[in-house]
């Protein structure tokens, strides 16, 4: 049993998402974890008990727990608002145990209530999915015609968020994913194809969520001028080569890195309005293995997200 350092909060852990991330640290793409290591940053549970200086939470209260776990708050990107490039972050299932266990110990300052109208295994998805899928769309400014590159997790909730903004969405699969495809299609995609198509019209943003570096040349041939490519991964296999003239007139690419406060606390309160809906997939925590492997496999639609003691 974990006890809460100062600041810090025990929880009780109900639910967590599976993140295609966690699948990135335990095939050692992502090479700094500390070890053991608990896996999993999409945590929703109740406070147990709370260390010294906890003001935030008390022993009941519903939080979620991020992939963003800790900052300085003193580097230049703290100062300035960029919490979430801070030289010094440490991040859950990472470099701090995470929730695919029974209990788990979070800062206070990177937990966030849960919106009263969303069971836990429900509420999971949207701390990672729903919450750099958020950053990533605001990253496409007011982009109307959107591409989804990767129609998982974060792209089923996000989905809902940019047709509630009266965007139109176009979605990219892996070639031949008929069910995906038509599940994009019963969310409000305009609509559905192969990751490599070009769709019917030209798009003013896309976002790519599967880690395939080969989606970038193929995202910026799908744009109009000045369009932008968000690459909204941690980890992607490299980019190829492509010629100048598909990023000349005034095209960009660009990547998302993590999330900050604001962006959970803006999202968490927008989606109960829109109202986001999470397709689910529940494993119990023993079986996290196979939900990663389902999760490897393709075979989820929606999100994987492990129950503990339902």
């Amino acid at each position: 049993m974990p006890e809460p350092p100062t600041s810090h909060v025990l929880l009780r852990v109900h639910a967590c998402a599976v993140c295609r991330t966690d699948l990135h640290i335990a095939d050692g793409e992502l090479t700094e974890p500390k070890l053991p290591l608990v896996l999993g940053h999409q945590i929703v549970g109740t406070v147990e008990r709370t260390g010294a200086g906890v003001e935030r939470f008390k022993a009941g209260d519903r939080v979620g727990v991020p992939w963003l776990g800790w900052t300085d708050g003193q580097c230049e990107y703290c100062r300035t608002g960029r919490e979430n490039l801070c030289d010094n972050a440490r991040f859950t299932g990472y470099q701090i145990d995470g929730g695919y266990a029974e209990y788990t110990v979070a800062d206070q300052r990177f937990c966030f209530p849960i919106p009263a109208g969303y069971p836990d295994l429900q509420a999971a998805p949207l701390l990672c999915g729903g919450l750099i899928g958020y950053r990533a769309l605001r990253m496409t400014g007011d982009a109307r015609r959107l591409g989804l590159y990767g129609f998982g997790s974060a792209a089923h909730m996000i989905i809902q968020v940019a047709r509630s903004q009266g965007r139109r969405v176009f979605a990219f699969t892996s070639p031949g994913d008929v069910a995906t495809q038509e599940f994009a299609r019963g969310l409000g995609a305009v609509w559905a194809g192969g990751s490599l198509q070009v769709p019917p019209e030209p798009l003013d943003a896309a976002i790519i969520f599967a880690p395939v570096g080969s989606l970038v040349p193929a995202a910026l041939r799908a744009l109009a001028k000045g369009g932008t490519v968000v690459c909204a991964g941690i980890h992607m296999s490299e980019i190829p080569a492509f010629p100048y003239d598909i990023l000349w007139e005034e095209r960009v690419v660009r990547s998302v890195a993590n999330l900050t406060r604001q962006d959970g606390e803006e999202f968490l309160g927008l989606a109960p309005r829109v109202p986001v809906r999470t397709e689910v997939h529940a494993f119990p925590l023993e079986e996290a293995n196979q939900a990663l492997d389902a999760l490897r496999r393709g075979r989820v639609k929606g999100t994987a997200v492990l129950t503990v003691g339902c």
